[in-house]
């Protein structure tokens, strides 16, 4: 029998499904990615801080993203595995997966955030952190304070697709919302007139993550289709094995960009020192501090992509669990869609508007050098958006119907052997620029493969299932 609470995911239409999922989770990964961007932007208009404080925060934000690496591997594994269980009426494995995430979460946070304060200079100096003594010193600042505040984030991260798979987008919108919102009001007060720097930028981001943390606390002991005991939390690692195999790709998906930025902000530390102009000290500073503006917006753009796909995980996820494969293709390709769309519009405003988004990052009191260099990185860079939005949707869709290994595949070849090898090999013969067009020609050699998965994946969800419950829990 279908659960009472979720069977309106085999009803209503698929485009009213994907409005209702999907805009809480583009909402919330926004304001998840604010967190760092809003950092930035306001100590790039920092006058004591500038593109040093800039390049500070490159060096960390890679180091974040560890983090949320991890928080989205046990949140999405944990979503799809409890969609996919109640669109089988299998509400205990449900719940224990819920608590499971919960408790793994809080232990993996923990022992992150101890290697964190424990190696903060190595892993610092691993992420191009020593381009310059101001540079490094920023970092290590920022660093200290988001490292403290890391298991609140990473728990407030994973819980958030855990309450979208208990169909309440809207509140995980709302915790994320007020995290942020607290960050935006305390970023400027601790940065200007309390003259805080770093650490206020840090403390400020902190203070947020907080209240994510406790607000998604509180909605799990409210829980709609499942009801959590003591027993809940107890770990099974066969149980957890199975949760996290579907949230690999997610994980990989976040973790190799740390990898790719590792490759790229080192080979920008690299051949930017062999650089005519930025080999002087006074500009050593700019490719890093312009790189991450450019993952800023590219970030931004990809929060947009990875939640028209993640936020339609339970409804996938169900309709798979339910036999209606005609469903979930039909839920596939408008996904395609809209993804196109979004690659499409993003691409415009790089090439047409770079300009703009410079100054936002507070390029007023930079030189020449800066907006020249940001205004190439920007349009070469991100060239290939629309294949890079299409490939993020599909890694996460293909995971939602129970191919990880399919969507954890092609997430290692974009992330690891694209990601990772281009930065390293195209400058050989290019220099700074090949660090550049490392990026587009990644997102187009994953788009050629992508493609056949699509076409494969489309043919499968068009035999008719056999079953009324056919879809296997893995």
């Amino acid at each position: 029998m279908e659960n009472s609470n979720d069977s309106f995911l085999v009803r209503e239409p698929v485009s009213g499904l994907m409005r209702k999922y999907s805009v809480p989770c583009i909402i919330s990964l926004l304001v998840a990615a604010l967190y760092n961007i809003v950092d930035q932007i306001f100590i790039a208009n920092a006058s004591y801080l500038g593109s040093c404080g800039n390049a500070a925060n490159t060096v960390v934000y890679p180091l974040t993203v560890t983090a949320l690496s991890i928080a989205v591997m046990i949140g999405d594994g944990a979503c799809a595995f409890v969609s996919i269980s109640l669109g089988a009426g299998k509400t205990d494995e449900a719940h224990r997966s819920v608590g499971n995430a919960a408790a793994l979460t809080v232990v993996c946070s923990l022992v992150l955030a101890a290697v964190y304060l424990l190696f903060s200079d190595a892993i610092v100096t691993a992420f191009g952190g020593r381009v310059n003594a101001e540079t490094f010193a920023l970092s290590k600042e920022y660093f200290f304070w988001i490292t403290l505040g890391i298991p609140f984030y990473m728990f407030g991260q994973a819980m958030n697709p855990v309450i979208r798979s208990d169909g309440d987008p809207q509140y995980a919108m709302k915790a994320t919302l007020a995290g942020c919102f607290l960050n935006i009001i305390l970023d400027p007060i601790f940065i200007y007139p309390l003259h805080m720097g770093m650490a206020g930028a840090a403390i400020a981001t902190v203070a947020g993550q907080i209240v994510t943390a406790a607000l998604s606390l509180r909605y799990m002991f409210h829980m709609k289709s499942i009801t959590l005991s003591r027993s809940s939390f107890s770990l099974r690692f066969s149980l957890i094995r199975r949760f996290l195999f579907l949230g690999m790709t997610s994980f990989l998906s976040q973790i190799s960009i740390v990898a790719s930025m590792a490759a790229v902000q080192n080979m920008v530390l690299k051949y930017g020192a062999l650089d005519q102009v930025f080999m002087q000290e006074q500009y050593a500073q700019i490719p890093m501090a312009v790189l991450g503006i450019v993952m800023k917006f590219f970030q931004i753009v990809i929060s947009v992509s990875v939640g028209l796909a993640a936020g339609i995980i339970p409804v996938a996820g169900y309709n798979i669990g339910a036999g209606r494969k005609d469903r979930a293709k039909e839920l596939f390709i408008l996904l395609l869609k809209w993804e196109a769309v979004l690659g499409a519009a993003a691409l415009l405003i790089t090439e047409l508007m770079p300009q703009y988004l410079i100054r936002i990052f507070g390029s007023a009191g930079e030189s020449e050098y800066y907006t020249l260099f940001a205004v190439k990185s920007f349009r070469t860079y991100l060239c290939m958006m629309i294949c890079a939005t299409i490939n993020k949707g599909t890694f996460i869709y293909l995971q939602s119907l129970g191919k990880a290994l399919e969507s954890t595949v092609l997430s290692l070849i974009r992330e690891i052997v694209f990601g990772v090898c281009l930065p390293i090999i195209l400058p050989l013969f290019m220099g700074l620029d090949g660090v550049l067009w490392s990026m587009p020609a990644a997102d187009l050699m994953t788009f050629i493969i992508a493609a056949v998965l699509i076409i494969r994946t489309m043919k499968e969800l068009s035999y008719p299932a056999q079953t009324a419950r056919t879809a296997a829990v893995y």
